[in-house]
């Protein structure tokens, strides 16, 4: 994505502000409600039995002790972290149609990050290419929200390459209680897949992949130059042969399947999106797939 001067920047910030506060206010934030309601639950009192208490409650030992039947009660912890992981490596720096990849996620940033804090939650941020690039620590409050669609659009990050191992790893070093991590990216790298499944083991990941239309298919134009836009390579193709388009289109969509596949061995909820299509939708699905696996588990 070129440079923003600050007049661009301010005009995207707040056309993103505005797209994202009425979706959050008409539909996004309930939704987020329903699926996220407070993770944790934490020690709050043992008293005596009453008619009605689930009997699963009771504490047997504190009832072995007091002659009399007894149960532990636990109060949800409202308040969560939400923390997202924004790939802005040099592939994600692009688009060819309606806009680059990286302002789609900035925008899933803010409609997400909206819904968090109407939730009472806090929200933070990572940003990474092969290095971490920038921490902001999870806060409260619309400025600070409007803080990280800026961040996400405007940062001139280092590097140029992909690195999602390192940026778990410091994420599941800095989180000490249990949040829901959203990794957002376009997930053109490997050798990520075993930090992805120890920060799973603690906290709630969501996978957000976002796409390009030409990624899903070449257009048929002759001789054009694909460049790497994380290493620089250059290859030259025949986009007018349809075995080069077929075997493109092959190799796609096994890196799709491939990723499909890890996100349900890991139990890591997966979200596609694309650059030239609705992402509303998508997010709206997402959450109520979810509630519906809620309610099947109770």
């Amino acid at each position: 994505m070129p440079d923003l001067d600050l007049a661009t920047l301010q005009q995207k910030v707040r056309r993103i502000e505005i797209v994202s506060n009425r979706l959050v206010s008409e539909r996004v934030a309930g939704e987020y409600h329903s699926v996220f309601k407070g993770q944790g639950i934490e020690f709050e009192e043992v008293r005596p039995y009453t008619y009605g208490d689930e009997i699963r409650s009771i504490d047997w030992n504190v009832t072995a002790r007091a002659g009399e039947p007894h149960i532990k009660r636990y109060r949800e912890e409202r308040e969560m972290t939400v923390f997202f992981v924004v790939d802005l490596s040099g592939s994600c720096r692009f688009g060819t149609r309606v806009e680059f990849k990286s302002e789609l996620m900035a925008e899933v940033c803010a409609v997400l990050s909206l819904a968090a804090i109407a939730n009472n939650d806090q929200v933070g941020l990572l940003l990474c290419t092969d290095r971490l690039e920038k921490v902001v620590p999870p806060r409260k409050g619309r400025r600070h929200v409007l803080r990280l669609i800026r961040e996400v659009l405007a940062f001139e990050p280092q590097g140029d390459g992909t690195d999602l191992t390192r940026a778990l790893d410091h994420l599941r070093h800095v989180l000490h209680r249990r949040a829901v991590v959203f990794v957002i990216s376009d997930f053109l790298t490997r050798g990520f897949e075993q930090s992805l499944a120890v920060v799973r083991q603690r906290h709630d990941v969501i996978a957000i992949a976002v796409e390009d239309p030409i990624e899903h298919e070449l257009p048929d134009a002759g001789l054009i130059e694909l460049i790497d836009s994380e290493t620089g390579r250059l290859t030259v193709v025949d986009s007018g042969s349809r075995r080069v388009r077929e075997d493109y289109r092959r190799q796609v969509e096994q890196r799709r399947l491939a990723r499909r596949r890890l996100c349900r061995k890991l139990e890591v909820d997966l979200v596609e999106l694309r650059t030239d299509a609705s992402y509303e939708l998508e997010l709206i699905k997402f959450f109520r797939l979810r509630v519906r696996r809620l309610r099947h588990r109770v």
